[in-house]
Order: C-alpha cells, then structure tokens, then sequence
C-alpha cells in the first residue's frame, strides 16, 4: 500500500474497524474511506455495489460483521448467519469485480472445532464439529475465509483471511445482553461497584451513556434496581452486592488488544501476499488463513478476578454452574503469524487496565 492509496475499511466505527482506522493514520495514511451502517447498509448487494463504483477503493479491510457474545450468538442463529454472509458476499464480490488490489477479511477463532487440538493450527480447520452455541457464525467466517482462498486460486487476487482471537479495547460493545465477555464483565462490575457505594449518580451516567432495554438514568431507582438484578448485578438483604456470571468460571480464553490486532493487520496488509500463507509444497492450497493472537489464555473466573480487583468492587462473584460454559479451551497456535514477523506486546493485566481507563472516560 502506498500512503497516498485509497483505503476502505468496513465497519470503521466498531472495535476493530476503529482500531485499523486509527493504525492506519498513524503511520500515515489518510485517504481513507468509512461508512457508518446507515450510510451503506452491507447487507444490501445493489447499495454495496453501487459505492464501489463511485469510490474505486484500492484496498479493503473488511472489518464489518453481526458479532456478539454466547447469550446473542445462541439466540439470533439466524440472523448471525444470514447477516454475515450476505456482508462478506457482497463486499468480496465487489472487491473482485472492481479491481481491489488487495484484501483483508477478518473473522475469528470460533471457525475451529470445540473438541480443537491446543492451540489451535491453522491445519485443524474443519476436521470435527464446531461448538453449537456459535455454529451459525462459525459457518459464516468459514465461508469467508474459503471465499478469499477460493477468489485467489480462481482469479489470482490477493484476497488474505486473518483469524483474530478474542478481542477487547476501545471502542467495546459494552451492551449486557450482546456483548463479549470481557466488556461485560467491566461494566457488570463498575455498576456493582456503583450499586454497593450507592453512587446513584455513577448509576445514572452510566444508563444514560449505555440504556439496559430501553432503561436509562431518568428511570427510578426500583426500575433502575429491577434492571441490573436481571443482568445479575444485585445487592442482597445482607447488603452485599453480586455479580452473576454464566458457567463455572474454568473455561480457559484468550485476549488481544484491539489496537494490536489492527497493528498486525495493517503490517500483513503492507508485507504478507497470499502466496506467502501456505508452503510452496503444498498439493492442496487450503488453510491459507493466518491466526492473530498471543499464545497465552487466562480462565474466565481469573479474569473476573482480575478485572474485580483494577475496578475496585468489593462484593461477590457468583457463578451460575446452570448456565452453559462453551468450549473449554481456546488458544491459537500463533506460530505462522510469528514466523511472519509479527508479535504482540500488550498483557491481559496491563489491556485491563487500560480498557476500565477508557470506559471511565
């Protein structure tokens, strides 16, 4: 990429379409191209079309896409699926027909199998089944990343898949029904933190900010109350307040700062052709994608902890053994990544405290 190139990122307003934008100014491109959902609904071929055939983007970073935790991935199966593929058929599509010289798809670790050898190869792509409560999105970045491989081996194109693992960072999804889990778990405790000091204005910033199903801070403080209890955010008749959190706490996971996945991004994008994603040897060109990660996971009841402690709230962690835990185990195997020049810096400690440092602000 050339600074003066015409840069198209989708999905620049979320986490990590913010987080490319902002790495690519950085280092100094600035004719760059974003478009809120509003402005270009994805999900709409003839819209998506017509946009790149006035704006000719050179490069595309294709960032956009329907995510959400275990609650949202369970519940709108079919919305993730259909969403999804419709964004990354009608952006690749349109890639190929109007020249892009080169792509970036991003999509995720949940493509691999729930019972996945650890880490996770690139190789163990499709060799058992997925976990159930994600399938549905799993499919839809699977067909992605077979996409870009497929466009690059029929047509020549430079199309590069990149599975980021989970991610976290300015710019969050910080919504309690539909959010990751380490956004969530922030904001649960700052509320219970809140709640247990009875900083009803804390409270009412907060709502007011981010409103809990159409609750904000103008609401009572029965209603405000009722709210955060079903979320599990609830103060006892002892007066200690709890936080509810699904599963056993023992699922193993791992997190990358946003800000160092697009990092790695934009360095693939400048450095890293297809051909460089697989060994020359190779009789069969598949498995092309290329892990971003850290190698190292952290389980879900010392993460809580962990984010317990940097918040300051003094109540009680519950977990709610009923609720169901999800894979286990998930961690890349980032050695392809590594070999390509590329490692990351930042600590699950050190982004903690740095991601509570900008929900504050």
């Amino acid at each position: 990429m050339e600074k003066q190139s015409k840069i198209y990122v989708a999905g620049h307003n979320g986490l990590v379409g913010s987080a490319i934008w902002k790495n690519l100014k950085s280092r100094g491109y600035n004719n760059l191209i974003g478009k809120s959902s509003k402005e270009l609904d994805l999900r709409d071929g003839s819209a998506v079309e017509s946009f790149f055939q006035s704006e000719k983007p050179e490069f595309v970073f294709l960032a956009a896409a329907k995510v959400g935790g275990i609650v949202a991935n369970n519940t709108y199966r079919a919305d993730f699926i259909f969403e999804n593929l419709a964004i990354q058929n009608n952006v690749i599509g349109a890639a190929y027909r109007h020249g892009v010289k080169k792509l970036l798809f991003l999509g995720s670790t949940c493509i691999y199998p729930r019972d996945c050898a650890q880490p996770m190869k690139e190789e163990s792509l499709l060799t058992s089944p997925l976990e159930y409560t994600n399938e549905p999105y799993a499919i839809a970045k699977i067909a992605g990343l077979k996409m870009c491989e497929s466009f690059n081996l029929q047509y020549g194109t430079d199309f590069i898949a990149v599975m980021p693992t989970n991610l976290y960072g300015p710019n969050d999804n910080f919504d309690l029904e539909k959010s990751h889990v380490l956004p969530a778990l922030i904001r649960k405790n700052h509320l219970g933190k809140c709640l247990e000091t009875s900083d009803w204005e804390g409270i009412r910033r907060d709502l007011n900010l981010r409103p809990i199903e159409g609750v904000d801070g103008n609401a009572s403080e029965n209603e405000i109350v009722e709210i955060l209890g079903k979320y599990g955010i609830a103060k006892q008749n002892n007066g200690h307040v709890t936080i509810e959190i699904w599963g056993t706490g023992k699922p193993m996971r791992e997190f990358l700062w946003s800000e160092e996945m697009a990092d790695a991004c934009v360095y693939i994008m400048e450095r890293v052709t297809f051909k460089e994603t697989f060994k020359a040897d190779q009789k069969e060109i598949r498995n092309c994608h290329i892990n971003i990660g850290t190698g190292n996971d952290i389980s879900i009841g010392d993460l809580a902890k962990l984010i317990k402690k940097e918040v300051g709230f003094s109540g009680d962690l519950v977990f709610n053994t009923s609720k169901p835990d999800g894979t286990m185990k998930k961690l890349t195997d980032v050695s392809k990544l590594h070999a390509l020049g590329w490692k990351h810096q930042v600590e699950i400690h050190e982004g903690v405290k740095k991601v509570y440092e900008w929900y504050l602000k």
